[in-house]
């Protein structure tokens, strides 16, 4: 049985383009002009997009389990 997928998102009208979440999670997200963008939609668990959801400093990441829609990150 393989591990759930989650969901990763980015509210390009929120992000400010910070990079924090590039740093974070190098390789999971690429800034593309001035806004954040996931590399992919759905992912494996990885615990470094949370952290990045968890840091971004406008909270426009949000991270879902792709099979339930829970929101996994950021804790509200």
């Amino acid at each position: 049985m393989t591990e759930q997928q989650w969901r990763v998102t980015v509210d390009k009208g929120t992000c400010i383009g910070s990079g924090v979440c590039t740093g974070t999670a190098a390789g999971r997200f690429s800034l593309v002009g001035e806004r954040s963008q996931p590399a992919a939609e759905l992912i494996d668990p990885d615990e470094a997009v949370l952290d990045a959801a968890e840091s971004c400093p406008v909270e426009a990441i949000l991270v879902r389990a792709a099979e339930t829609g829970e929101v996994l990150a950021p804790e509200p």
